[in-house]
């Protein structure tokens, strides 16, 4: 699977989107040494929305369906440049690789360091791209991520997409252990539970959940707690139950709209 843990339960690459229209030369910032690839051919100081994806926690595969994204995402969003990432400790089919640590994809990796280790990579991202808004894409784990990185990190980013999110991370731990079976699921974790931290999110953040109708991974309880607790905490949040689909929904036009409308309804830059 290319997302949090359903072992043997998905199949298939993910399609989506456009080619690229530029992709860059893989460059992680100075101390992090993220991989990432960029997709775009919106001018540096042209861009107007810098995206960011991340993948899911991928135990039985090498990631790379994020790349596919970020293409369609780049030719979605006018005057964007998208950024796929490579979690720390992770390689794609090509050979690619951040460094770090995996980690069991028990949801064990959703830790401080490594959030450290993404927030960095979008700082350096930022600071070549000054005039953009930030939004943030992750899908399963790599959204359990995007949303602690959002709360630790305040104001880092200025809008989130959650998608097939394991956003209450215990309660989805127990889930998973019934899903499939291994002690691991019982193993404590220092990963940082997204739904307990909220409250330090800022409420100018935008956020959009999406979780398919048949999603067995991550089933929709987890996104729709989520999106309540951030619509409590009074942040702008576009919750959507796609119909008929399971986990892997990254490239479903569902998640592009949510992205287009997310980032249309974001303040420029002063």
């Amino acid at each position: 699977m290319r997302s949090s843990l359903a072992l043997l339960l998905c199949a298939g690459l993910v399609a989506c989107g456009m080619p690229a229209t530029r992709p860059d030369a893989p460059a992680g910032p100075p101390g992090t040494g993220l991989y990432t690839q960029s997709f775009g051919n919106t001018p540096a100081r042209q861009v107007r929305t810098l995206i960011v994806v991340l993948h899911g926690d991928a135990p039985a595969t090498k990631p790379d369906y994020h790349y596919a994204f970020a293409r369609a995402a780049a030719d979605a969003v006018p005057n964007s440049i998208a950024v796929a990432l490579l979690r720390p400790g992770y390689e794609d089919p090509q050979g690619h690789r951040s460094p770090g640590e995996r980690g069991q994809t028990t949801g064990d990796n959703y830790t401080p360091d490594r959030i450290a280790a993404v927030a960095e990579t979008i700082r350096h991202l930022q600071h070549r791209y000054g005039q953009a808004r930030t939004v943030l894409v992750g899908h399963s784990g790599g959204a359990a991520i995007a949303a602690d990185l959002a709360a630790t990190w305040p104001n880092l980013v200025d809008g989130i997409v959650l998608v097939s999110c394991p956003c209450a991370l215990p309660e989805w731990r127990k889930h998973m252990k019934t899903v499939a079976p291994t002690p691991l699921w019982d193993a404590p974790v220092d990963s940082l539970d997204p739904v307990k931290l909220v409250g330090g999110m800022p409420p100018s953040l935008r956020a959009a959940v999406l979780v398919g109708g048949d999603d067995k991974t991550t089933p929709l309880r987890f996104s729709r707690l989520y999106a309540e607790a951030l619509s409590l905490r009074g942040i702008a949040t576009d919750f959507r139950i796609v119909p008929g689909k399971d986990h892997e929904l990254l490239g479903d036009p569902e998640v592009i709209s949510a992205l287009q409308r997310l980032a249309a309804a974001l303040p420029g830059k002063s």
